[in-house]
């Protein structure tokens, strides 16, 4: 599924510069680590972490996009540092568990 069909279904807000990007999967958690080692490259990760630390982990595995749930605040840092290495960051004020309803009714599922 094409990322930009995934943000106009869902509703999503992007916080970065866009790329239309092929999304594969869904990986939901706000451990880095199990991003690191539990992401597939594709996935849209789902998550509340907003510190600068996401964007590395997130061009670590080659996540399609980072979706930052719950109306959480991305700070001005986080989103320059996305835009320099290319890393998507999209928000949206739905809890996790909504979102991921949503992201399943449009047929897409962990890798």
């Amino acid at each position: 599924m094409q990322l930009r069909e995934i943000i106009d279904k869902a509703g999503l807000k992007a916080l970065t510069d866009l790329e239309d990007r092929d999304v594969a999967g869904v990986f939901i958690s706000d451990m880095l680590s199990d991003v690191m080692t539990g992401a597939q490259a594709g996935d849209l990760w789902v998550t509340v972490q907003t510190h600068t630390n996401i964007v590395s982990a997130a061009n670590l595995v080659d996540i399609a996009a980072v979706v930052v749930s719950q109306g959480k605040e991305v700070p001005q840092s986080t989103i320059e540092l996305a835009n320099r290495y290319h890393v998507i960051i999209l928000s949206t004020v739905l809890p996790t568990y909504g979102l991921a309803s949503r992201l399943f009714e449009f047929g897409l599922k962990s890798q």
